[in-house]
């Protein structure tokens, strides 16, 4: 069960709900690289503990957040048998939406997908809402975070935010050493990535 009495909503906090496969790292470090380039704060369900429920885990870490981004991009039938969809995402937009239905102004939900309309199809219940459609790019991903902050008190542009990213996707092997992995799904990984970002910005 999720307690949040008396815990404040983090009000640079971005849940990002995003799959963790080799295809999509390059968005990944994307996400992170851009919401830091808005001073922001991302959170992934990578900091989970092991010795946590992740269900509970998730939720706690979501509820905290002023704001979550939701990408869709992986939905598609899995190739491997048996041949299933991915229902993380879509789920976890689910939480999303009835956590801030039920405290309007607390939390604000954002749908990003690599093709237009496709959502429609599986969620057709999204009927009528604004997605961010990046094609799956970098520069795709950015200019959609620029639509998702447009009122934010931060305004980096895409060309920044752009050269952050490649300062970043240059660093990688070495941080990849330091921390001893070859995945950058890991938690001392994404714990520094943000870190080197951060450093950066500054």
């Amino acid at each position: 069960m999720i307690r949040l009495e008396g815990a404040s909503v983090e009000q640079d906090g971005v849940f990002l709900n995003i799959p963790y496969d080799a295809k999509f790292e390059r968005l990944y470090l994307a996400y992170i690289a851009g919401i830091i380039g808005f001073r922001l704060t991302p959170h992934t369900a990578l900091e989970i503990p092991d010795s946590t429920r992740r269900l509970d885990r998730i939720q706690y870490l979501l509820y905290r957040c002023r704001y979550s981004i939701h990408d869709l991009s992986r939905v598609q039938v899995s190739r491997a048998a048996p041949r299933t969809p991915r229902f993380n995402m879509p789920f976890e937009l689910g939480l999303a939406v009835s956590w801030s239905t039920q405290h309007p102004g607390q939390h604000f939900w954002f749908v990003c997908d690599s093709e237009p309309h496709r959502f429609l199809r599986s969620i057709s219940d999204l009927a009528g809402t604004d997605i961010n459609v990046h094609h799956g790019t970098i520069e795709g991903v950015m200019r959609e975070l620029c639509n998702i902050f447009v009122r934010h008190s931060e305004r980096p542009d895409v060309g920044f935010l752009m050269k952050l990213y490649r300062r970043l996707r240059a660093a990688i092997p070495k941080i990849q050493q330091r921390a001893g992995s070859r995945n950058l799904y890991e938690p001392r990984m994404f714990a520094d990535i943000c870190f080197a970002a951060k450093e950066w910005l500054e």
